[in-house]
Parts: C-alpha cells; structure tokens; sequence
C-alpha cells in the first residue's frame, strides 16, 4: 500500500487557530480531491486501503477531526460537535483549493459530510459533487447512541498492546468479518504508547456529548439533520451495513426518495460500520465515483 504524506493545516476555531492533521495520498497537484472522514472514535489511517485503491484517479485526504491522532483538542468540550468539525473541513478545503470535491464520510464523518453539502452555494470553499454517507443517515437510532456511550471516553488506557487490542476489537466487532491483520492494524492505528501504557488516540472528552441522551435530544437534532439533508443537491450514495444498529433500513427507503434522492446498497454481513478495507466495498466506491 501507498505511503501517505502526513500534512498539517490551520484553520480558524472557535476558540482561536488550531492544526489539523491529515494524510494525503496521490498526485498532490490533482485537482479532484476525495475528502474522507472518519467516524467518532476512528482516525484517517482507517482510509489507508481504500486511498491506495483510488490515489491513481483523485487525490485522497483524509483527516484526523479535532480531538483526534495529530489534530489539536478543545479545550472547552462544546467544541466536539458536527458544526465546529465542519469549520474544520472547510478550512481544510480552503487549503487544498481542490477544482472537483468529492466526500466520504463513515458514521460521524457523513453527518460532518452532510453540513457540508448542505452549505448555501458560495459559502462552502468547494461545491460537493458527489457523496457518500457511510452507514449513517438523518435519523439515528437512539439504542445504538446509547451502545456508543457505554464506551466512548470510559477506559482508555492499558497495560499491554494485546489487551488494549482486544479492547478496542471488542467494540468494533459490528465492522463485520476481517483477517487477523486488518484486525491488527485497525486497532493499532487508534492506539498511542506513552509511558509505557498503551492509550486511546482521542481526547476522552468527546465523550461529554453522549452523555444524558434523550429521545427529545435526538428528536431535535433529528429534525435539524433532515434540513440538512432535504438541502443536499449533490449526487449522494448511502452504504448501510445490513446489521447496522444505527441507520434502519426504514430511514435509507427514506433517503431514496428524499432530498437529493440518494442511490443506495447494503452491505451483507457487516453491521455499523463498514471499513472499506474489502476489494468488493472499495469497489462500491470506484463504481460510483468514476
């Protein structure tokens, strides 16, 4: 697999400049981007496969949102949230000056995807033309926010790689089946040893948003999502893991027929969310891209 270039962006936070991490793969000087973001607890190595698979027709970036691997935190928690990582995208973008945007983003990267696209024309650095939302939609199943809050930010540290491994491999098991290395380098990427423990990549406070979860909370950014979503005019394809807790297939009938009445497959097997680390996902992938 291709090596990617690791690169380092400003952009403008609420509370002040800040870097972003990211990773490039490909002709730099390609003017067609694909931009993939990651899920809540993931980091933009997860796109290592799908990028060497693709770097040879678009330049492939991928970056750590705020909070995550090489980006800088928050120091105020509120900061972990859909409209501040968007800001965050658009800074990025701004600095890549791409002529042709396309987007893929996996769970918390197709939300951040949908703010995006759903930007009035003009204020977005770059138009979206085409997106893929992974294994995520406007209407979330609150039983799977409240899984993901059983583990995000609650132990994130151990005494050995093998039990961190298993840790991690333990909550990402709805990815769906993967050989004992892709195992590995899932869980490998989002861990850091630092004095002579082994730790979670991201600030535990990410956390703080899943906390308290109700179903008027969810029922409102619900509600906001849809605006989203109904204001998209690129051309969208929706991927659902057929086990997916956290996009039913009653919302993906849903987003077929509304908004930019987005194309849709369901992935056998896999449940939230699929890596795209499988020749017959990336496949998915180039199909409706090129």
């Amino acid at each position: 697999m291709l090596t990617a270039r690791l690169h380092t962006a400003i952009w403008q936070s609420p509370e002040g400049p800040k870097h972003l991490a990211y990773r490039e793969w490909g002709d730099p000087n390609n003017p067609h981007v694909l931009l993939c973001v990651h899920g809540l607890t993931r980091i933009s190595a997860d796109f290592e496969y799908m990028a060497s698979e693709l770097s040879s027709r678009v330049r492939v970036v991928a970056a750590d949102m705020p909070g995550r691997g090489r980006s800088d935190w928050f120091a105020n928690p509120l900061g972990y949230a859909v409209p501040s990582y968007a800001l965050a995208c658009m800074g990025l973008i701004a600095e890549l000056k791409p002529s042709t945007l396309d987007w893929f983003g996996t769970s918390m990267g197709g939300l951040i995807g949908m703010a995006y696209a759903s930007l009035p024309e003009g204020v977005a650095p770059c138009p979206v033309r085409k997106l893929i939302l992974n294994d995520v939609g406007p209407t979330l199943n609150i039983e799977a926010l409240r899984r993901i809050a059983l583990y995000v930010g609650k132990k994130t540290e151990f005494d050995t790689l093998e039990a961190a491994r298993a840790a991690i491999k333990s909550i990402s098991l709805p990815f769906g089946p993967h050989n004992e290395e892709q195992w590995n380098t899932l869980c490998d990427s989002v861990l850091v040893q630092k004095n002579g423990k082994w730790k979670a990549h991201y600030d535990p406070a990410i956390a703080e948003a899943f906390q308290n979860i109700t179903e008027e909370t969810v029922a409102a950014n619900q509600d906001a999502l849809w605006t989203a979503y109904d204001a998209i005019t690129a051309d969208t394809l929706v991927v659902r893991g057929e086990l997916s807790d956290l996009l039913s297939q009653q919302t993906l009938e849903q987003m077929a027929k509304r908004g930019p009445k987005a194309k849709t497959v369901e992935i056998h097997g896999v449940g939230h969310a699929p890596t795209f680390m499988q020749a017959d996902q990336v496949k998915i992938v180039k199909d409706f891209l090129f």
